[in-house]
């Protein structure tokens, strides 16, 4: 008998691969005889960028990037020769927000855009972003905040790239997006 074992992580408690492991240890104390093929997988939350890094021989670099808050933040995303992976958990997931501070209507994205400037600035031509385990639902307007976007108000004043401000943007400004963003965002047909 071959038994699969593809987990997700137990949010906030073990990793995909480690919830593997457990399984792993309890169903060879029941199938001794069995085989095993441990495949942890990802929902595009924690835990996705590593796995998608191992499949794909990626490799891991570091970031000083904003996060949930504003503050700065040091977070990972991985590189082949032509792709990218960004884990928005990375930035601005529930792990790096205390109990008592999440309010998704007061969280940015804003880091995810700084790494898809990094990641665009290496030459890579599609980018693949991982939105699970995210503490923040600013409807993405914090990452495009972070590549250059601006939105603004009836009045045409900037408007903080935050959820509780969706309602506030009249208007949107790229005029400071980078032009080298075209490669990437034109490279699936």
């Amino acid at each position: 008998m071959k038994i699969i074992i593809a987990p997700d992580s137990f949010k906030e408690s073990l990793s995909a691969p480690e919830v593997a492991a457990s399984i792993h240890a309890g169903f060879r104390q029941i199938f001794k005889e069995a085989t095993y093929e441990l495949i942890p997988v990802g929902d595009g939350g924690e835990g996705t960028l590593a796995i998608l890094a191992k499949a794909h021989q990626a490799e891991m670099k570091a970031a000083s990037v904003q996060g949930p808050f504003g503050e700065k933040i040091e977070a990972k995303y991985a590189l082949t020769d032509k792709m990218a992976f960004i884990e928005m958990a990375e930035v601005c997931g529930l792990h790096l927000v205390a109990e008592d501070k999440r309010n998704p209507l007061k969280v940015s994205s804003f880091g995810v855009g700084e790494l898809i400037i990094r990641a665009a600035k290496s030459g890579v031509e599609e980018i693949l972003i991982g939105i699970g385990g995210s503490a923040s639902n600013d409807g993405g307007i914090g990452m495009a905040q972070g590549v250059g976007y601006r939105f603004l108000d009836a009045a045409g004043n900037e408007v903080p790239a935050i959820g509780e401000n969706l309602d506030k943007i009249a208007q949107m400004d790229a005029s400071q997006v980078p032009a080298f963003l075209e490669k990437v965002k034109n490279s699936r047909h």
